[in-house]
């Protein structure tokens, strides 16, 4: 098995390298980058490519690592021995199997996603550390130990939001995804919206770097807001010339798109009044 994207992905050479490198290794691969940047997509590619399925366990705060392992029913057993359910009598039936149970009882090879690991608590990726390692886990209400029929393949994702566990860390292949530069983000586009105009992809590439490299910005614009910004540009028919024709104004067209918090805009407001001489 070798990942080497898809038609629906650009993945640069330093990616397919760290991928085909978990896989090989059966290591968990860890992927971090900017918010935005294709990290929960890289697992649905991979799954794609590789022809497999590909299950998804989306972390929350509230997530608890037990919960991707399986978890114990004991309210509805209760209820249904006051009830004289016969299900009672095999706790099996009240067995919830989590995603790393369903990738170790898949009867072929899958992708795991652990979507954005660093949302949960810090001790979320210690209690994960045996199962990731071994492929295995002991079920203390049947006496059963689940092991992988076939290793998946594991995509972790993180925006960095905290510091994961050295342990943790240890056990995974690491990459960061850095920022597409213009000529990789131009690909990148052309498989989102083929056949865009050389000029206004240009300009719009021009103007979107220009806001990411303005100094003071909270929130950088992401590569899926530029999409989102480009698929509104050409759903409102602008041009190159369209997107030119207020110099005065520091604000992109459209700028909702790119701009997420009203600090970011009131920054290229100031910008505008400045440039106007403050009049």
């Amino acid at each position: 098995m070798r990942f080497t994207g898809t038609e629906d992905y650009v993945a640069t050479d330093d990616l397919t390298v760290a991928v085909n490198a978990a896989i090989t290794l059966q290591r968990p691969l860890l992927v971090k980058g900017e918010p935005g940047t294709g990290k929960t997509e890289l697992a649905r590619q991979v799954a794609a490519a590789l022809k497999v399925p590909m299950l998804e366990w989306a972390v929350k705060s509230t997530t608890r690592a037990q919960q991707g392992l399986y978890e114990y029913d004991a309210v509805s057993r209760l209820r249904d021995s006051q009830l004289g359910d016969d299900r009672v009598h095999d706790i099996s039936n009240y067995i919830r199997k989590g995603k790393l149970w369903q990738a170790f009882d898949a009867d072929e090879r899958v992708v795991l996603l652990i979507d954005e690991i660093d949302k949960a608590d810090i001790e979320f990726p210690n209690d994960l550390l045996q199962e990731l390692d071994k492929m295995e886990f002991h079920v203390y209400e049947t006496g059963e130990t689940i092991a992988a029929k076939h290793r998946p393949i594991v995509i972790i994702t993180s925006n960095n939001e905290k510091e994961l566990p050295d342990a943790f860390l240890r056990r995974c292949f690491f990459h960061y995804i850095k920022f597409p530069d213009a000529e990789t983000l131009a690909k990148i586009v052309e498989v989102h919206h083929p056949g865009i105009k050389p000029a206004l992809l240009t300009t719009a590439l021009t103007q979107f770097f220009s806001v990411r490299d303005q100094q003071g910005l909270k929130k950088k614009p992401s590569t899926s807001e530029m999409l989102d910004w480009l698929k509104l540009l050409l759903a409102e028919d602008l041009s190159a010339e369209d997107l030119k024709s207020d110099p005065s104004s520091a604000l992109p067209r459209l700028h909702g798109a790119l701009l997420k918090n009203e600090q970011d805009v009131h920054l290229f407001e100031r910008l505008a009044f400045m440039a106007r001489g403050g009049r």
